[in-house]
């Protein structure tokens, strides 16, 4: 297997799905549907909208490869490293298959949206709901790459866009300063959608959040003082304690597990293995007596099962890939038997918002741990937990 299948495993986004090869034949009715449509498109000299159809045509064909498995993909170049790993590298399919579908569609997602409402004769509108700090992932690329496409593809368009875009969860200050060039761009205050409706305690959490994470400490604990009565967040270095404390916060069918960063993976001694497979359906969706359910305490989802979901109770789990040090955050990654500095931004930026994800998944409350270290054990050393322990007590949190 290799390295970055594995890692589409590791993350869900290639995943087990019962029905795959029941479906796979209407995915190969859709590939030869788009292969007509593209031999039409081309007689009327339209090639650019040709290519387009036929990388359809082969994603379709792809998908259904990968459908006969009993699989699915929850990404593009997930679904380009499953069938490189299980059809190319075992000799089924020749290796030009999956390179013309890594070289057939070279735009990024929001310009090929674009791109196809810019064919309409008249006109056409796109209306954008995009969050900051919610890139967690290769590809993913949030709000700057709607404003890179618009300037790198389309200066016609009227971009109708908030003022408030310059906090560092968006990573726009470069692109917001050359649109500043182009004509046709419009500020309005009332786009900048600022209340988070996900937590109906705490229109605030998503701010608490920004400022924990930004370092911000003076400031998060003012925030956690007008919060803290409606919606409860507790402390806690013993996992069994939160679990009691979730258990008695919910009522009746609200649901409660426990969330994790996909990087945390010290936290083995605790009964917890972000590389052992869940299902997310079940998860999710199961009742109290079901041991695959959150309910139960026992399966935990990273970012990847969560990210636009919810939970009524959470309990998110820290561990040492995320370290508060007196210079700022440390970012770590786990490889072989050892911790390892990250070094690339963008990495970084993956890691502080993998964390934003967790802890924004509550709607009611959420107990965050911070285990204890173990100093029979040089990979969850005592230092590598206190001081993340100590920055969050000193905000004010309320310790369980």
């Amino acid at each position: 297997m290799n390295t970055e299948y594995g890692e589409c495993l590791k993350k869900g986004r290639i995943r087990e799905f019962s029905r795959g090869k029941e479906i796979a034949p209407a995915e190969l009715q859709a590939a030869e549907l788009d292969l007509k449509r593209a031999e039409k498109t081309f007689n009327d000299n339209d090639f650019k909208w040709t290519m387009v159809q036929l990388y359809y045509s082969m994603f379709h064909t792809a998908r259904a490869l990968l459908y006969h498995k009993n699989l699915r993909e929850h990404s593009h170049y997930c679904l380009i490293q499953a069938i490189r790993c299980l059809y190319v590298e075992e000799n089924k399919l020749p290796f030009f298959f999956v390179e013309a579908l890594n070289e057939g569609f070279n735009q990024s997602e929001p310009e090929f949206l674009i791109s196809c409402m810019d064919r309409h004769k008249d006109w056409a509108v796109i209306v954008c709901l995009v969050g900051g700090g919610q890139e967690i992932n290769t590809g993913e690329a949030g709000i700057s790459e709607w404003v890179r496409a618009l300037n790198k593809s389309f200066p016609d368009w009227r971009i109708y866009i908030s003022p408030k875009l310059h906090d560092s969860e968006y990573g726009t200050e470069e692109l917001l300063n050359e649109i500043k060039k182009r004509k046709n761009v419009f500020y309005n205050q009332e786009l900048h959608l600022a209340v988070s409706m996900r937590s109906f305690r705490a229109e605030n959490l998503s701010l608490l959040v920004k400022q924990m994470l930004d370092l911000r400490e003076k400031e998060a604990k003012e925030t956690y003082n007008k919060l803290k009565d409606k919606y409860p967040i507790v402390l806690t270095r013993d996992l069994s304690r939160a679990k009691k404390w979730l258990r008695l916060q919910a009522r009746g069918t609200e649901r409660y597990g426990i969330v994790v960063s996909s990087q945390a993976q010290r936290l083995k001694p605790h009964a917890i293995d972000v590389k052992s497979p869940m299902d997310p359906i079940h998860w999710f969706l199961d009742g109290k007596e079901d041991v695959r359910s959150s309910y139960y305490l026992e399966d935990v989802a990273t970012e990847f099962h969560v990210q636009g979901l919810e939970l009524d109770w959470a309990c998110v789990t820290w561990d040492a890939d995320f370290r508060y040090t007196d210079k700022g955050w440390q970012h770590m990654s786990f490889c072989g038997d050892r911790w390892n500095n990250i070094n690339k931004a963008e990495r970084k930026m993956y890691l502080k918002n993998a964390y934003r994800v967790l802890l924004t998944r509550a709607r009611q409350g959420m107990v965050i741990v911070v285990p204890e270290g173990d100093s029979y054990d040089r990979t969850r050393k005592a230092d590598y937990y206190d001081s993340t322990y100590d920055y969050l007590k000193g905000i004010g949190l309320n310790i369980l």
